[in-house]
């Protein structure tokens, strides 16, 4: 691995986080997959050599007890999903190089091989927990077969993790007050012998990971909390029949009553996967050891490993994963782009009430998918939360695919067809018009090395608005008759800003690119360019184009909003107060935003909050505090000390100069021994900071 900007010497792997084998795909899940496939294709642009691998996560609880109440084996039933996954990615233009699954024999022969590696090391240690037993129905319960309260924040929790607080990784024996979710009955902690990953030994190297981590700040920050507090050995079995069985062999103990745990086989995938794309192409297409294996002393750094996942499994990617690829001498990722979730219409997607927006629903009403792939690319950045409704999808769509991209395509492309017949029609692209090609080609460079999908979309949108201003601005109808030349001149700058959209926006919009390079007549396939392509002189003989974005009406969005109501209404009507094993794997990306109070103020009251814009001045972690941070915030008439719950939410270092909301007539009060005197506020479990539109001075009251 290097830290160069790409294009590298070195192979890179993009993987996509893998989706559970138990249910149908929404539009939420694709955002990561959607994301994945444009950061591949983009690197590919800039021509750097790329495997695009994912998989589907065959094992686990969630899958067991969905299969046993769908009354088919876990294998079967993981399976059926797998190939529906499979047979849907392709369907959205998602298009991983190689997708496998973690039941495979590759993933269980290399991940058993790896689990042997850490023994081998002296990572891996006996140690006997205390694990939740049913008593009744006689059966361990291992992660989401009990569920209880979390000791850290009090909030329901899964046996695995704290899915409805504060988000933290649960190991077996910690869940307060456990019930097994098979039978309702109240579990008790027994003693079972487990085996355990010493990530505790690697707290140095990780801190030093971190530091060197690209990609987006929320898989930096997030875990730096849980290294500082102190990183606790990771249980790596489960008493389970369904999943990998522990490695008998030279080190292996021959523990075969026990499995691995889900999420030691999960990632290995990556590698499995990028060794199936190997045997698949050859090693002269693609390396995979040369991407994965690390040898300092064979001056063989590893690739450049990406990985692309969704915020709720940063601690996997970031903590555990390079841990054992550190503990076996595999190479470490160079980056984990971690993104936001996505909601409908501001409240959470919920199976059980089956709110949400399907990827085959989608796909059966007629849409094409890339207006979607720009929807979730560019909606935002990557580690912000999307909401889509179908409002927001069809404005989307209409003024900037319809009203900008597509309305620059068309009629560049028609007055070329009408009037010249082949290309090229001048004898070269203008200097204003490659200039403004090449500043857009580095756009997209920098959108790579920035890990900014959105920036990528962006890049295309700003050409196409100058070329729409170029044509607009230099007339070619009226040129044709009075000076024939610059007219062709004009049309042949057009042509040329087409083509390079057409190379610059295939990771976004591939389908609609592969139209659009037919229209130009180009040859080969638009998907092997690189940018430099971009630059080239359009050769091709023009053919008659066909407008690539189709306007979304007014009246299908209302029909699209009355489906959705009558389904939702429809499905809660048949829903219990009690949610579903379901939901509670699928339903928790966000959850519904809460009712608005009927407790009003009157505005005498209103007026008695001082608000006032504050300017952070410094920002400084408190000892021995988990997520508080202490401020110096510039409140113009004074400068005061405020704690604030931003630790691990946001990038300490980059707070300093930011403008925020601050109520400052609260009263003072002492956390961790720093006196809080005023609050910063903020939005969501997030902590979105509320900021001005314009740069309002510290001390402007918020009226």
């Amino acid at each position: 691995m290097s830290h160069d900007d790409f294009p590298t010497d070195h192979p890179a792997v993009v993987t996509c986080g893998l989706p559970y084998a138990n249910g149908d795909l929404h539009i939420g899940h694709l955002r990561t997959y959607v994301g994945g496939d444009v950061y591949a294709r983009a690197l590919e642009r800039l021509g750097q050599e790329t495997a695009f691998v994912s998989g589907s996560d065959m094992h686990g609880t969630p899958v067991a007890v969905n299969a046993d109440q769908a009354g088919v084996s876990p294998e079967a039933f993981a399976l059926d999903w797998h190939e529906q996954y499979a047979e849907t990615f392709p369907k959205f233009n998602v298009a991983f190089d190689n997708y496998g699954h973690t039941h495979d024999e590759t993933n269980t022969e290399i991940t058993q091989g790896l689990v042997r590696d850490l023994e081998d090391a002296g990572h891996v240690y006996e140690k006997a927990i205390m694990v939740a037993y049913d008593p009744v129905d006689d059966q361990f319960l291992p992660d989401r077969y009990v569920e209880g309260t979390c000791p850290y924040c009090g909030a329901h929790a899964r046996g695995d993790e704290c899915d409805e607080g504060c988000q933290r990784h649960l190991e077996p024996g910690e869940v307060e007050d456990p019930v097994s979710t098979i039978t309702g009955n109240p579990a008790e902690y027994r003693e079972r012998t487990h085996k355990f990953f010493e990530v505790s030994a690697f707290s140095e190297y990780l801190s030093g990971f971190l530091d060197r981590l690209e990609g987006t700040s929320n898989a930096r920050n997030q875990p730096r909390e849980w290294i500082e507090q102190g990183l606790q050995d990771w249980c790596i079995t489960r008493d389970m029949d369904w999943g990998i069985e522990y490695p008998e062999g030279p080190s292996g103990d021959g523990s075969t009553d026990l499995v691995l745990y889900v999420w030691v086989d999960a990632p290995i995938e990556y590698i499995s996967s990028t060794k199936q794309y190997t045997e698949r192409v050859g090693t002269d297409a693609f390396d995979w050891e040369s991407a994965w294996l690390e040898d300092a002393s064979d001056d063989h750094p590893g690739g450049e490993i990406v990985h692309v996942i969704g915020r709720d499994i940063i601690q996997h990617h970031t903590i555990f994963w390079p841990a054992m690829l550190e503990a076996t001498g595999h190479a470490e990722p160079r980056a984990v782009m971690a993104s936001g979730f996505v909601t409908l219409g501001g409240k959470g997607f919920s199976t059980s009430r089956d709110r949400a927006v399907w990827a085959d629903e989608y796909l059966d009403e007629g849409f094409h998918p890339d207006p979607l792939r720009y929807y979730l690319a560019t909606n935002g950045g990557f580690q912000q939360d999307v909401d889509f409704s179908w409002e927001k999808f069809r404005d989307r769509v209409n003024t900037e695919l319809v009203g900008t991209v597509g309305n620059f395509l068309y009629r560049s492309l028609l007055f070329a067809h009408r009037n010249y017949a082949d290309a090229p029609i001048a004898d070269a692209t203008s200097a204003e018009v490659a200039a403004r090609i090449d500043e857009a080609i580095a756009d997209v460079e920098t959108a790579v090395n920035d890990y900014s999908v959105r920036a990528l979309g962006d890049a295309v949108a700003d050409l196409a608005r100058f070329g729409n201003e170029y044509i607009q601005h230099n007339e070619p109808w009226n040129l044709v008759d009075d000076d024939p030349d610059e007219a062709a001149q004009v049309i042949h700058d057009c042509v040329a800003l087409a083509k390079a959209i057409a190379v610059l926006f295939e990771p976004i919009a591939p389908g609609k690119c592969e139209r659009l390079w037919d229209q130009l007549g180009e040859d080969g396939s638009v998907h092997e360019t690189t940018v430099a392509v971009a630059r080239e002189d359009p050769a091709g003989a023009l053919s008659e184009p066909t407008e690539l974005f189709e306007k979304i009406d007014d009246d299908r969005v209302e029909a699209l909003n009355a489906k959705l109501e009558t389904r939702v209404a429809a499905a809660e009507s048949e829903t219990t107060d009690a949610e579903t094993t379901d939901d509670a794997d699928d339903d928790t990306d966000m959850t519904d935003v809460p009712p608005l109070s009927d407790d009003r103020i009157s505005f005498e009251a209103f007026q008695e909050l001082d608000m006032r814009v504050g300017r952070i001045e410094a920002a400084e972690a408190i000892d021995g505090a988990d997520d508080l941070l202490k401020l110096r915030v510039d409140l113009g008439a004074e400068t005061r000390t405020i704690v604030a719950g931003l630790k691990g939410l946001h990038d300490v270092e980059a707070l300093p100069e930011t403008r925020v909301v601050v109520l400052a007539n609260m009263e003072p009060t002492e956390l961790f021994g720093v006196e809080s005197n005023g609050m910063v506020l903020a939005a969501g479990e997030d902590a979105d900071l509320l900021t001005t539109h314009a740069d309002a001075e510290p001390g402007t009251r918020i009226r």
